[in-house]
């Protein structure tokens, strides 16, 4: 199942920071992948749940590491 995001999602990924497009899940025992565009280049890329986080998010407390 891919999930489209209506608004994009900004990530940090190992290569940069990004902006998530979709998400694909990939079953009960593997890492869904996800598809996003880089902040620097608007490269797209993808890569598995594992290695993105979210950009930060206030509410939560999830800062950026500087």
């Amino acid at each position: 199942m891919i999930h489209e995001f209506i608004k994009p999602i900004p990530v940090v990924t190992p290569i940069g920071d990004a902006y998530a497009i979709y998400v694909k899940s990939n079953g009960m025992f593997e890492d869904d992948e996800w598809c996003c565009a880089l902040k620097e280049s608007g490269q797209v890329r993808h890569f598995k749940s594992s290695q993105i986080k979210l950009w930060c998010n206030e509410t939560y407390e999830i800062k950026k590491k500087q």
